[in-house]
């Protein structure tokens, strides 16, 4: 059964109706007396970054601008909830989820390092992001063993799977300032095709979910209901508008800035919709480390927002590092520093993964050339912008920082296809575009030609193979990493229209040093994904 914190400390909230859809997103003013102040500090996707990370997620080197790392979100977080106590908000601190995979603490931890951090900064809440079940439900089961705070996700069904059913709960109602919120926790349903949560582990339909679970919520008393969500800001956004009795939606997974004047923000802190039974707040803090939001909300005796305040803020070199924090990273990291160190390689320029999930990006075509050179007898590669976690910076290139951008020990996987099915695999790539999603294809040895515009499976315009026109029914060989080849993010037809295929070449991230330490110039932007009509 669901539960109910009581926290001196609180850490939660929600938010519900009021004000102009088309209002600013900065401070507004009550209309009457609050009955109740809340302030929500939040993070998400925070993807193992424990050190400091350069713009796009790379490890921080000396002379480079850097940010974040767990030391400082835990003086933000610290510095958040005070400053919110004097202004008269009562704190909750929430994770909506992707604590693992992205560098060599997951690597090697399994997300112990993880726990700890958490433990340590006060989390309150937190739901499952996909990347929580990047090595099974076992694994997932022993991370959630060392926290003390409920962990939230109403769309699993996990009647089939005893080593998550009794850790994992769809609601939690947490007392903040003297008022019941109501905490529901979402997952994304793409965690079946892109992660390793298995047969036993089922994902329902995230609104249908909330609707099940809204009028027990209600019947408890709970004053504001607070989505704690991991499905993107796009399916946030159409939630908020499709079901009627959310108040406040904390997101992550589409790693999205939403901040009044940062650079880099794609959207205002709080962005509104319009439900069907008022207004409702989305909120989400980037990703890695970066970041730290808080919202301050003034609630009527009904629940109802009455105002708001957004207060997103970067956490740049000047945060002071907490001690405590600072301390665990540093006995988690000793066993990483002789494998982190060992260069193998050098950059000449830097190269960001930022704009890999919605188009061509020089990083994804060095990945897939790397791969069709350990490949030679291979028409053409195609690998997933979402695979490639980091960035690579100029200059030495050590083994930590392949491993940092390539942490899922994938291998080189062949298949052999007909055109057609490789084309349906590229439009299942491009199926999603403009969301910012993990599928998304980067290629080499082929040119293809696509039009956002199109009915997704119709978006390919043109393709190319080895500079010729494809041949719908000729055979290709394609290499991929053995995730995709197996049938994951999407791509099925690598799994079940395969001639012949082989899932146990050599590790990426050798692909990867081979291809850099020979010394070939590095790919720009070249046209092989091209916008067309």
């Amino acid at each position: 059964m669901p539960q109910t914190f009581s926290l001196s400390r609180r850490r939660l909230l929600g938010a519900s109706l009021a004000l102009p859809a088309l209002a600013m997103p900065g401070i507004r003013r009550a209309q009457a007396e609050p009955a109740g102040r809340v302030s929500i500090v939040h993070f998400n996707d925070f993807h193992s970054h424990h050190d400091p990370i350069v713009a796009g997620g790379a490890a921080c080197r000396e002379g480079k601008t850097c940010f974040g790392g767990a030391a400082r979100l835990a003086t933000a977080i610290r510095e958040a909830r005070a400053a919110a106590t004097a202004d008269g908000y009562a704190p909750l601190t929430l994770d909506a989820g992707d604590e693992f995979t992205g560098t060599l603490f997951y690597t090697l931890h399994r997300g112990a390092t993880e726990a700890a951090v958490q433990v340590a900064n006060g989390v309150q809440a937190m739901t499952l992001g996909n990347h929580e079940f990047d090595n099974g439900p076992a694994n997932l089961a022993r991370y959630l063993e060392r926290l003390p705070f409920p962990v939230v996700s109403a769309n699993l069904d996990l009647a089939d799977e005893p080593a998550l059913r009794d850790r994992v709960i769809p609601w939690t109602m947490l007392e903040a300032g003297g008022r019941k919120v109501a905490v529901i926790g979402l997952t994304t349903p793409e965690t079946a095709v892109t992660s390793s949560a298995g047969p036993t582990v089922r994902f329902g339909d995230p609104a249908a979910a909330v609707e099940r679970v809204l009028p027990q919520l209600r019947a408890q008393g709970a004053a504001t209901v607070l989505v704690l969500s991991h499905l993107g800001l796009e399916s946030d956004r159409k939630l908020a508008r499709d079901v009627a009795g959310i108040d406040l939606i904390v997101g992550g997974h589409s790693h999205t800035l939403l901040a009044n004047g940062l650079d880099g923000a794609e959207g205002p802190d709080p962005v509104m919709e319009q439900g069907p039974a008022g207004l409702v707040r989305i909120v989400q803090a980037g990703c890695y480390s970066r970041y730290l939001g808080r919202l301050d909300l003034d609630l009527s005796p009904e629940g109802r927002v009455l105002s708001h305040r957004g207060l997103m803020r970067e956490l740049t070199m000047d945060v002071a590092p907490d001690p405590a924090v600072a301390a665990i990273v540093a006995t988690y990291a000793r066993p990483l520093e002789e494998l982190r160190r060992k260069p193998v390689t050098t950059m000449p320029a830097t190269l960001s993964n930022e704009s890999c999930r919605t188009g061509e990006c020089a990083l994804g075509n060095l990945m897939a050339d790397a791969m069709l050179a350990a490949m030679p007898k291979a028409d053409a590669a195609i690998t997933n912008g979402g695979g490639m976690r980091t960035g690579l910076v100029e200059g030495t290139v050590t083994m930590g920082d392949i491993l940092a951008m390539l942490p899922f020990n994938n291998t080189l996987a062949t298949a052999t296809l007909k055109g057609s099915d490789i084309k349906a695999a590229l439009e299942n790539g491009l199926s999603r575009a403009p969301e910012s999603i993990g599928r998304f294809p980067q290629v080499a040895g082929m040119r293809v030609v696509w039009n956002i515009q199109r009915p997704p499976g119709e978006r390919v315009v043109s393709l190319e193979i080895g500079g010729k026109p494809y041949d719908p029914e000729k055979a290709y060989r394609i290499v991929t990493n053995n995730f995709m080849r197996q049938g994951g993010d999407g791509y099925d037809s690598f799994r079940d229209k395969a001639l012949e295929h082989y899932d146990n070449g050599a590790p990426l991230e050798d692909a990867l040093i081979d291809y850099l330490s020979a010394g070939k110039p590095l790919p720009g932007i070249d046209g092989r994904l091209a916008r067309g009509s």
